[in-house]
């Protein structure tokens, strides 16, 4: 029997890249809020220098009034956890924001206004049936563990943990199907006078016995599972390592299972297709496994900016359909709206829904239309 381990890693929402991913889709919410129709491209920088910079930079054009927009940073840099008293070296109260934003390029708003792609790119969308969220195991894993570590700490349960963090897991495939967790990897920030052994025992009761499921451990959950493997992680965030917006594209996805489009997510309105049509391409291979017209799927999308129609669609399903790849790229062609402007109203992406998908990955989690399986039922017909 062939086995493949593979790993795949995820990061807290104190993660200086999560960070600045999040107030990049704060500004965009907050345009939206007041605007449907803004154009947002905007870029977060944290240079984590004595300054205690937020560099906020990029292309917008909106009728919003930005009056208010600083002190929705702020609030987003405290709801995350960086305060005066856990961290006076970065924090929502002293820290500077530097506002460096123009509007749209005329060149590119001239293609955007006529209901063609804000630029050119491909995108890919990947389902699986290996967990119940059509997720592949390994990411959906490592998500589960950062989001039990920031809830372990918001919630008290471990007040040592502090907002930064991060997760990794090796999962064992046999002939395609994952049989065993085989290593765990947790970094997690935590209070100076916090002591190994307290935090060993913590972060493996309260977070790790509690996002790995039984039937994936195979021996002794202590030996596979490494914590804070310099010892000691006290410096972290913005204070111990830059952040920028983008930088976590494979943890926002698939993890590494399928391959990743040419942009990111964050900071983009939906008439960027880096992040609508990257959306769509998850929708429709979701609904293809759902269906069950195959047990893996993904979807490959090209865009040329200006023009509306993709200008390539792949269909790679690895084997696991009766029905052939071909087929099932027409069954797209002919059942999925594909355009920018089909996307955005398909999916309702006018709506200031984004900040809430920074964290824990963009797919897998329930309350976002692209999750929705509603088209499962009509495309059972095609088998």
């Amino acid at each position: 029997m062939a086995r493949k381990p593979w790993a795949s890693e995820s990061v807290t929402e104190g993660h200086s890249d999560k960070l600045a991913d999040l107030i990049s889709d704060t500004v965009l919410d907050f345009c939206l809020k007041q605007d449907q129709m803004s154009r947002v491209a905007c870029e977060t920088f944290l240079p984590g220098d004595r300054k205690q910079q937020v560099i906020i930079g990029g292309e917008i054009t909106t009728k919003a009034d930005y009056e208010e927009l600083f002190m929705e940073v702020r609030k987003t840099i405290e709801s995350i956890g960086y305060t005066m008293d856990v961290s006076p070296e970065f924090n929502n109260k002293t820290c500077r924001i530097n506002w460096l934003v123009k509007t749209q390029s005329p060149d590119i708003s001239q293609g955007v206004d006529t209901g063609g792609s804000g630029d050119q790119g491909f995108m890919i969308g990947y389902a699986s049936n290996e967990t119940q969220e059509l997720m592949p195991i390994p990411i959906y894993l490592a998500h589960k563990l950062t989001k039990r570590l920031t809830e372990a700490r918001k919630e008290g349960t471990l007040k040592f943990l502090r907002p930064d963090g991060k997760s990794q897991v090796s999962v064992v495939y046999e002939n395609g199907k994952p049989v065993e967790v085989s290593h765990i990897t947790i970094a997690a920030q935590h209070s100076e006078d916090v002591s190994d052994k307290d935090l060993q025992e913590g972060i493996l009761d309260q977070v790790v016995k509690l996002s790995i499921p039984e039937y994936l451990i195979k021996g002794n959950l202590f030996d596979i599972t490494t914590i804070n493997g310099t010892g000691r992680f006290v410096v972290g965030g913005p204070v111990g390592d830059s952040g920028l917006t983008g930088r976590k594209i494979v943890v926002d996805s698939y993890g590494g299972t399928a391959p990743n489009g040419g942009g990111c997510y964050s900071g983009k309105d939906a008439t960027k297709v880096d992040r609508s049509a990257a959306y769509m391409a998850r929708y429709i291979a979701k609904n293809i496994v759902a269906a069950g017209l195959a047990e893996r799927c993904q979807i490959h999308l090209a865009y040329e900016i200006g023009k509306a129609e993709p200008t390539a669609i792949n269909v790679e399903t690895f084997g696991t359909s009766n029905i052939s790849d071909e087929s099932l790229e027409q069954m797209v062609r002919k059942e999925f709206p594909l355009t920018p402007k089909e996307i955005i109203g398909h999916l309702d992406l006018r709506k200031p829904i984004f900040a809430k998908t920074t964290n824990y990955g963009h797919f897998g989690r329930e309350g976002f239309t692209w999750e929705k399986t509603d088209k499962a039922e009509e495309l059972k017909k095609y088998l």
